[in-house]
């Protein structure tokens, strides 16, 4: 889903921010979390994330309009710590309240070495880079995980299709580890924690499950801990009252903030995390299908750069996406 695609056109920044912020207008958002909403949204398509940018749009504002997530939530804060703080979503979009959550564990963690954020009875977070990124940007390593309800269930997976319920294709909970890096690219693994893509099922993917069983253990324990830490820990099963008022805010957020000034002087671990990405460059093979060894993080930045230069490639996924809600809200296309 997230190949560049071959057939696209070229759409600016600004025009993708005032679509999608008009879009969430019209159903009812604040203008100041819709903006927010939206530059977190379009920050996705720079970076080439298309999975998880203003293509959700569409999908986000019927949701609204069918009252399944809060257009209007009252955001606030409910508990704190010396390390923590931890927000309400009040069954709306998880972004903005995360975002809130973020800038608090940059604080306590600056304050005291580590600080974490975590949201209950929100909906989607989106890319759990967003608010790792946020952290690595204030001198932090950053983590971000999202959990939901009845994670563990069958029909709860939260990934691609599985009909008969195959342990090997459970759970995809997004995560993501942003670690700074000094003159060359940072290192962020931006990623969903089944090892399978959703569109990757079927006999030939059930016959790996015996072929190469470690791989697919390390997937299922890591979407069972990845749930746990961002939907049990932030205390989202204490009530059912937002989940049954707001069906589609079943989920929880966390974040966690490492501040590395606090352990090393953070040019000596900056220093580090270039030698790393400098000496795989340079001394490993790349993956078949590449021509350079990268690490998770440097193919972002470089197409952050050409889609902020040139327009971002809005392929025919992102187009369909945004012909049906600019068609049921009267809002004008981005690139028209």
């Amino acid at each position: 889903m997230n190949t560049p695609p071959e057939d696209f056109v070229l759409v600016s920044e600004d025009r993708l921010l005032t679509f999608a912020t008009t879009c969430f207008e019209r159903v009812g958002m604040e203008t100041e979390q819709a903006a927010a909403l939206s530059r977190l949204l379009v920050n996705s398509d720079l970076r080439g994330v298309r999975s998880h940018g203003t293509r959700t749009v569409n999908g986000y504002c019927q949701a609204m309009a069918e009252d399944k997530l809060n257009p209007r939530p009252h955001i606030r804060q409910v508990h704190e710590t010396p390390t923590a703080v931890v927000y309400d979503g009040d069954g709306g979009l998880g972004y903005v309240p995360m975002l809130r959550a973020t800038a608090g564990a940059i604080a306590k963690a600056k304050e005291v070495g580590l600080g974490m954020g975590l949201v209950r009875y929100c909906g989607h977070y989106g890319s759990a880079g967003h608010y790792a990124r946020l952290c690595m940007e204030q001198g932090c390593i950053g983590f971000s995980v999202q959990g939901y309800r009845d994670q563990g269930r069958y029909g709860n997976d939260g990934g691609g299709p599985n009909p008969d319920a195959h342990l090997g294709y459970f759970g995809n909970p997004p995560l993501c580890f942003a670690i700074p890096g000094g003159d060359g690219p940072p290192v962020v693994l931006d990623a969903a924690t089944c090892i399978l893509a959703d569109d990757q099922r079927g006999a030939e993917y059930e016959a790996l499950f015996s072929k190469i069983p470690a791989a697919f253990f390390k997937s299922i324990g890591y979407g069972a801990v990845a749930s746990l830490m961002g939907g049990g820990l932030t205390g989202f099963t204490l009530s059912d009252e937002i989940r049954t008022r707001w069906p589609a805010a079943r989920l929880g957020g966390m974040v966690l903030a490492i501040h590395i000034d606090s352990v090393v002087p953070e040019a000596i671990f900056r220093a580090e995390t270039d030698r790393m990405t400098r000496d795989i460059g340079e001394t490993y093979t790349p993956m078949p299908g590449t021509s350079r060894a990268l690490l998770p993080g440097a193919i972002e930045e470089e197409r952050m750069a050409l889609h902020r230069q040139e327009g971002v490639r809005y392929g025919p996924m992102e187009r369909q996406a945004a012909q049906s809600v600019c068609a049921r809200l009267g809002v004008a296309l981005p690139w028209a």
